[in-house]
């Protein structure tokens, strides 16, 4: 039984194309299966996240990444009596539009794309569930449901500045793009910074990039530091265990203390809107899925030290220099002639319109995974690879 405030099958909006309901599954389940079984879903698991695929096994993707927020998005969607299945339908298709290499390679196609209607991944993930997605028979994408679409497109908040593809989605879908999305999308969207914030301080500190001593007087990491040091005095591991061990209870108590703090502020907000419907939600004036003050203070921190010490490493730094400079080369030679694309995408690109034509390359390069734009690269650069 979910709340007055979650989405509910009872009025929900439905697909954009008609299909007959599931008996067995809610219309939600039915979202999250098709982001799940996506070719977009698949190549996640060789995207990067902050470290290239190919620097270790045991690094983050962005297909990890989704699957972590979509834990923890569930588990305070159930707190809250959210639809869970929306929340994690969401959580898992959020970041389908990231190109390969991460926010590197987002840059280097938005500078590539400046001239013609530019490229982000939230819009991409958009374009990529409505239109690139070519699994069905009877239409383009995923057809899926309104509420999905919706907080897909606005999970971060109203849309100020919205790009063409997402004034075009919200003339089709009537997404109301100056509202906000619904509670589950909120949730999802806060869960996106609590694994961010967990995973990259782990993956972090295995990679060398950060020490305990860096965090150490970092708000909330050097609390939850302490206490896994206070655990550790009481066992008799040895020493690389003890600081494997000490890194795992750090993270989950980081973790810890940001979910239920957003769980428990949004319960405080919830009671002063006192909202009756979804629809109440969206049209709250703030975000009512927030940390409280304190909370978000201490996670903003949080981010700056991620941004100084570990995002703009010099070892990072190298990597994401080198990995614009492959996904640039591959935009400036494809785009300059679409007669070196695979079959299907050349005849897609068979099209007078420079614009729809570049937008055709940039499509063909974010579907990339890290190792197939490393590939790409080399065999239309490099004269010893056959094409």
């Amino acid at each position: 039984m979910v709340a007055a405030y979650a989405v509910q099958e009872k009025g929900a909006r439905g697909r954009f194309y008609p299909e007959e309901e599931s008996s067995t599954r809610s219309p939600w389940q039915r979202d999250r299966d098709r982001v799940l079984h996506s070719t977009g879903f698949r190549t996640l698991q060789y995207k990067t996240q902050v470290f290239i695929n190919h620097e270790g096994d045991f690094f983050r993707t962005r297909l990890t990444h989704s699957l972590e927020v979509a834990q923890i998005a569930r588990s305070i969607a159930r707190s809250l009596g959210l639809n869970e299945d929306l929340t994690e339908a969401l959580a898992l298709a959020h970041d389908l539009g990231h190109t390969p290499f991460g926010h590197a390679g987002e840059d280097a196609l938005a500078k590539a794309m400046k001239d013609w209607d530019g490229f982000d991944h939230n819009t991409q993930s958009l374009r990529l569930v409505t239109a690139l997605e070519t699994r069905y028979h009877s239409f383009d994408g995923l057809n899926l449901t309104w509420e999905t679409l919706e907080g897909l497109a606005k999970h971060n908040g109203p849309i100020k500045r919205p790009t063409p593809y997402m004034i075009e989605c919200n003339e089709r879908y009537h997404l109301d793009l100056t509202s906000y999305a619904s509670a589950e999308a909120q949730v999802a969207a806060m869960s996106d910074d609590i694994a961010y914030h967990g995973h990259d301080l782990d993956d972090g500190l295995r990679a060398g990039l950060l020490t305990f001593d860096d965090i150490e007087d970092l708000p909330i990491v050097g609390d939850a530091l302490k206490i896994s040091r206070d655990l550790e005095r009481k066992t008799g591991h040895t020493a690389g265990d003890q600081a494997q061990r000490a890194r795992h209870e750090t993270v989950r108590l980081v973790i810890n203390a940001l979910a239920t703090d957003l769980t428990e502020q949004t319960r405080r907000n919830l009671e002063k809107l006192n909202p009756q419907s979804a629809d109440d939600i969206r049209q709250a004036a703030y975000p009512v899925v927030a940390f409280s003050p304190e909370m978000g203070t201490k996670n903003k921190a949080i981010r700056k030290f991620l941004y100084a010490r570990m995002y703009r490493h010099w070892r990072v730094n190298r990597m994401s220099r080198k990995a614009k400079l492959v996904l640039t080369e591959i935009f400036n030679i494809l785009s300059d002639d679409i007669g070196l694309l695979p079959d299907l995408w050349r005849e897609k690109a068979q099209i007078a319109d420079k614009k729809k034509r570049y937008r055709l390359v940039a499509d063909y390069i974010a579907g990339m995974s890290d190792r197939f734009a490393m590939e790409e690269h080399r065999r239309l650069t490099d004269l010893s690879v056959l094409g």
